[in-house]
């Protein structure tokens, strides 16, 4: 009686078409491993506590856009083409945008990035660096990774444009991997975002044996001169003066490096504490949960899961690995030249993961000698490769931001490569 009430009444379609388009319905196997994933990312936020400011968003991002049925409500629908039958997933022939598309919106017009340099030099001292400039070469050496990844990318059969984005990993600096990749290789930015983001938290799990393994006993306990005191006036000039060289010879870094520079103006000149406060709290917190959420969603799952996705997380962490090795090299290296003056531990920290990479030098260095701080010592090359990293994100883009699709420059560069 009930079946035939339902049938009379029309209720028995509706109920049909509300059970079909229940997400379980419509999800595949890529959807669900994605929500695994997504899963993992979390727990390793929560419980481990591996970058979870950038770590936790991204994760649940992942979790929303992979929810099966989901997508179509948080992104919007994507045309096709009544001819060829394609999809057109670009960002801009999105219908019917959803919230997801308009938080992307800032990471696809290069917004978010350059906002967080901001931040960071709202919260960065720079007295460091300016102190011993030397460390300007630990922070240059320690973008070899960087350069080595992009080789080894273009030999792997990836465009120069892709091989650039998978290779500024190895800067371990999450916002200038962002930015770059958006530009050259805008497919690629949950692989790399993540990646990049997993490696910069697991940096003492990946630099510590690396450093013991290239420094003797002796060289970890050299303790370093104490680091002379910088002046105010030097400490507002040298933003000013840094993004005024650098923006003339390489103008695509100028993006990064400006907000970088001008929020390390707000912070020193002590005229805008308002300004500061807000840049380095309020702002930058809103637009890391912007960030993360829009970069995890575009971790849908058939983009996700493929062979390209297991490469670039090697090159990424080959690149990462190549950076320290750099670092501490040109440390070793000074470290002879100045007979015993400069620590070689301080030269982990040249990638740009601030402050975490000056840190593991200090733990480092205490491990052997616990009084022993090279703290201090290791935030100037620890600047410097934020620096170095935003440097090497506008040669990059100055070089191969005009052939994201050029396979005759991609051919050109393996020939001279091989």
């Amino acid at each position: 009686m009930l079946s035939s009430l339902l049938e009379s009444s029309g209720m028995g379609s509706i109920f049909v078409n509300l059970f079909y388009d229940m997400g379980f319905m419509n999800g595949s196997w890529q959807n669900y491993v994605m929500l695994l994933i997504s899963f993992i990312l979390m727990y390793l936020a929560i419980v481990k506590k591996f970058e979870p400011m950038l770590l936790l968003p991204i994760a649940f991002g992942m979790f929303l856009i992979n929810l099966p049925g989901a997508e179509p409500t948080l992104w919007g629908t994507h045309p096709v083409d009544e001819v060829t039958g394609i999809v057109d997933t670009s960002y801009d022939a999105v219908q019917d945008r959803g919230l997801l598309w308009y938080l992307y919106f800032g990471v696809d017009k290069v917004i978010y990035p350059p906002l967080i340099f901001l931040g960071i030099g709202c919260m960065t001292d720079f007295g460091p660096l300016i102190a011993n400039p030397k460390s300007m070469l630990i922070g240059a050496g320690a973008q070899l990774g960087i350069f080595i990844a992009f080789i080894l990318a273009v030999l792997l059969g990836f465009s120069v444009a892709e091989a650039s984005a998978i290779a500024i990993i190895g800067g371990a600096d999450g916002p200038t991997a962002i930015m770059v990749t958006s530009k050259l290789a805008s497919d690629f930015i949950p692989m790399i975002a993540i990646a990049a983001y997993s490696y910069m938290a697991l940096i003492p799990i990946i630099q510590k044996p690396i450093m013991r393994l290239l420094t003797t006993k002796k060289e970890r306990t050299i303790k370093m001169k104490q680091l002379r005191q910088v002046s105010k006036v030097e400490k507002v000039l040298f933003p000013i003066i840094v993004t005024l060289v650098v923006g003339l010879i390489l103008p695509s870094s100028v993006p990064l490096l400006g907000m970088l520079m001008l929020g390390n103006l707000f912070r020193e000149s002590g005229v805008v504490e308002r300004l500061s406060s807000q840049a380095q709290n309020g702002l930058m917190n809103t637009i890391t949960i912007f960030l993360g959420v829009a970069v995890g969603c575009k971790a849908k799952g058939e983009l996700f899961l493929q062979v390209q996705t297991l490469y670039i997380i090697m090159l990424g962490l080959f690149a990462f690995i190549c950076g320290t090795i750099g670092g501490l090299l040109v440390a070793k290296i000074m470290c002879k030249v100045t007979k015993g003056k400069i620590n070689p531990l301080i030269g982990s920290a040249g990638v740009s993961a601030v402050p975490m990479a000056a840190r593991i030098s200090e733990d480092v260095g205490r491990e052997y000698d616990p009084q022993n701080h090279l703290l201090m010592h290791a935030m100037g090359p620890n600047v410097a490769g934020v620096i170095g990293s935003a440097i090497a994100a506008g040669v990059l883009l100055a070089c191969f931001g005009g052939y994201v699709n050029g396979t005759a420059v991609t051919a050109a560069v393996s020939s001279i490569i091989v």
